[in-house]
C-alpha cells in the first residue's frame, strides 16, 4: 500500500470514528451537568419566532438581500443553518419561524447598531446569540482598541434593550470559544478569551439565559479527533464542527438547561 493511500485510510478512519461520535462527544461534555427532561423542546410555543444572532461562525456564507426565515440560502452553512433544520424536522406541528442574521466580523457594539432590524422587529420569542470572539481577535490584531470590560457592558445593555421592547423573549447565550493547535489559534489565547467566557456567563446568569458551553465540547471533541478536524484556524468550525455545534445547542434548548441550575441548585 503506497504513503498516500495509507494516509487516505487514516484520514477517512479518524473521520467516520469522529462523525460517529458527535452526540456521544456532546453528552460527555455536557451531561454530567445536566438533568434529562421528559418534556422537551416546551421552550416553543406553536408559531414561535426563533432568531440566530452573532457574527461569521453564525453567518456562515448566507445572503443577506432577502435574508427569508426558513431559507437554505438565507442561513448559509454553519450550525443555525444545522439547527435550524433539525428544529424544523423535529418539530412540524410548531409552525416555527426561524432567521439568521448572524454578520461576518461583528463585535457587540456592531450588533447593537443594527439590532432594531435585525431583532427587535423581527420580534422573536427566541433569540440565540453567539458574540465574542472578534471583541479580542480584532483587538489582538490591532484593529480594534475594546476590552474585555467594553465587551460585557455593552452586551448587558445589548440586552436591557431587548428586554424592555421584548420583555418575554428567552435568551440563548452561546460561549465565544477558542480551539487550540489550529492555524490562528495559540496558548496566548487561553487566558484572554477566558475573560470573554466568563463574562458571557454572568451575562448569561445575569438575563436567566439558557447557555450554550462550545468551549468544553470542543475540548472534549480534540479528544477524539485532532483540532483542525473540526476547524481550520480555531475559530470557524469545519464541517464537523459545525454539525458539533448545533448538536451542543440543540441538546440545550431541547432540555431547556441553564449550568447554573445544575448540580447545585437541584440539591436545593
Amino acid at each position: 500500500m503506497n504513503l498516500s493511500r495509507r494516509k487516505f485510510f487514516v484520514k477517512s478512519a479518524i473521520g467516520a470514528a469522529a462523525l460517529s461520535s458527535i452526540p456521544s462527544i456532546v453528552s460527555a461534555s455536557m451531561l454530567p451537568e445536566m438533568k434529562e427532561s421528559k418534556e422537551k423542546y416546551k421552550i416553543f410555543e406553536a408559531g414561535s419566532t426563533i432568531l440566530f444572532q452573532g457574527d461569521s461562525i453564525t453567518d456562515a456564507g448566507r445572503e443577506k438581500k432577502n435574508e427569508l426565515a426558513n431559507n437554505a440560502q438565507s442561513f448559509g452553512q454553519g450550525y443555525a443553518f444545522l439547527a435550524a433544520s433539525d428544529l424544523l424536522n423535529a418539530l412540524p406541528e410548531k409552525n416555527l419561524t426561524i432567521y439568521n442574521r448572524g454578520i461576518s466580523g461583528n463585535k457587540v457594539y456592531q450588533l447593537a447598531e443594527r439590532w432594531e432590524k435585525d431583532c427587535l422587529d423581527l420580534e422573536p420569542e427566541i433569540l440565540s446569540i453567539l458574540i465574542g470572539v472578534n471583541d479580542y481577535w480584532h483587538k489582538r490584531k490591532g484593529k480594534y482598541d475594546g476590552t474585555v470590560e467594553v465587551y460585557e457592558n455593552d452586551y448587558r445593555e445589548l440586552l436591557k434593550l431587548t428586554k424592555e421592547k421584548l420583555p418575554n423573549v428567552k435568551l440563548v447565550i452561546c460561549e465565544p470559544f477558542y480551539v487550540l493547535n489550529t492555524s490562528a489559534v495559540d496558548e496566548t489565547w487561553i487566558e484572554p478569551m477566558k475573560e470573554y467566557q466568563a463574562a458571557a456567563k454572568r451575562i448569561a446568569t445575569e438575563f436567566n439565559a439558557l447557555w450554550v458551553p462550545f468551549q468544553q465540547v470542543f475540548d472534549e471533541a480534540i479528544k477524539h479527533a485532532p483540532a483542525t478536524y473540526w476547524t481550520g484556524d480555531g475559530v470557524h468550525p469545519a464541517m464537523p464542527g459545525a454539525q458539533l455545534m448545533a448538536q451542543a445547542w440543540l441538546k440545550v434548548v431541547e432540555q431547556g438547561w441553564m449550568k447554573d441550575r445544575s448540580r447545585k441548585n437541584r440539591k436545593k
